[in-house]
């Protein structure tokens, strides 16, 4: 039989964003609902060892780190449901989610946590260990593991604007970064094709295409295999390291039509909050996050949309996009903060009854506009 379950707040995702929302609203004694998804725990799960997240001062591994995130909010009342969402409704709350195993959930707000996956190609000793060298050598973020390629020469593969980005960043620690890209020009802006091009430490291998990264758990990555596609000849260049930049896809599809996103996949949210375009619905995280993606900034934005949520259940209002204010009543408030639309449409004054509204013509005081009360005391 089919299970229909309804919580206050439901999670979708499990990675630092997730996992942080569901620490705060299971403090907030919110009884959160984390939906798993494909790959428990995030990215952070696939790496091995995580030397930028605060706290750690030896590092800690990803999978670890994960696991103490799970059982914080697992210690403070957080439910676990380990299936994928696989069809929405928001039309209305309370939002309803069907999952793979049957599961219809009933959520009077959403966090979308879902993150993303970086790009990969498919070649041998890709994948993550012991099946491939991940871990060992390749990855897809410079800013997560640049830092063990000291005095190492490395290669970037990839033509766009993450792809320079990444080589870049990389020729703090590498001896040398070669990129690598399948094509004779690159795809990446004008910018940052400069850049590049006048870094003395980064070299370029054009019309390549990379079909196999070699080494071995014992030795890491020693090289790789690259494909001429205009000779058709295939050589062994020699590294120690490969990233893979060839983009990240947020895991946001199941969203799609209903909120608002960029081309690329990632969900818009107001800036001032995590809202969405939907009252009720907050992201966070990688899946909405397409510059940073640290561990660390997923588990800050994890928290907003977390405390958005609770302020979003005590009837307070969260600030959307465009400037304005809503409430789980209906209730908008303008961007202004001067007057408030009730559900059925009468517009009222928000401003303190013994202030009068200010012209700058004499009336109350000149040339003041009213801000958001303040909620401290």
């Amino acid at each position: 039989m089919k299970e229909t379950l309804h919580r206050e707040v439901v999670i979708v995702g499990s990675g630092p964003a997730g996992l942080t929302a569901a620490i705060y609203a299971a403090r907030a004694e919110l009884r959160p609902l984390v939906i798993h998804g494909p790959q428990p725990g995030g990215q952070l799960t696939i790496t091995t060892e995580v030397e930028n997240y605060p706290g750690f001062a030896q590092g800690i591994q990803g999978p670890e780190l994960m696991q103490q995130f799970e059982e914080q909010a697992k210690r403070f009342g957080t439910e676990f449901l380990v299936t994928y969402v696989n069809r929405v409704d928001l039309s209305r709350r309370p939002f309803t989610l069907w999952t793979d195993e049957g599961h219809e959930i009933r959520a009077e707000t959403l966090i979308v946590a879902s993150g993303a996956s970086a790009k990969w190609l498919g070649v041998p000793g890709e994948a993550p260990a012991p099946e491939g060298l991940g871990g060992l050598g390749v990855s897809a973020c410079a800013t997560c593991d640049g830092f063990f390629f000291k005095g190492k020469p490395i290669v970037v593969v990839g033509g766009g604007d993450t792809a320079m980005e990444e080589a870049t960043f990389l020729t703090r620690y590498a001896s040398r970064v070669t990129v690598v890209h399948r094509r004779e020009s690159l795809r990446a802006s004008k910018i940052m094709q400069d850049k590049a091009f006048r870094n003395p430490k980064i070299d370029f291998v054009w019309n390549a295409e990379l079909r196999e990264i070699l080494g071995s758990p014992e030795t890491g990555v020693t090289g790789v295999r690259l494909y001429d596609n205009r000779t058709g000849e295939e050589t062994e260049f020699a590294c120690e390291g490969v990233f893979i930049a060839i983009g990240h896809k947020p895991n946001t599809d199941v969203f799609k039509g209903w909120l608002d996103m960029d081309d690329v996949g990632y969900i818009k949210t107001a800036g001032v909050s995590m809202a969405t375009n939907i009252p009720g619905v907050f992201a966070c995280g990688d899946a909405q996050d397409s510059v940073y993606r640290q561990a660390v900034t997923a588990a800050g934005t994890g928290c907003m949309a977390a405390i958005d949520a609770e302020r979003f259940l005590d009837s307070l209002p969260v600030a959307m996009a465009g400037g304005e204010e809503v409430t789980i009543e209906g209730e908008v408030v303008s961007a202004d903060h001067e007057q408030v639309t009730m559900p059925d449409g009468e517009v009222v004054s928000n401003l303190p009854e013994d202030q009068p509204p200010a012209t700058g013509d004499g009336a109350g005081q000149p040339g003041v506009v009213y801000a958001r009360p303040s909620t401290e005391l």
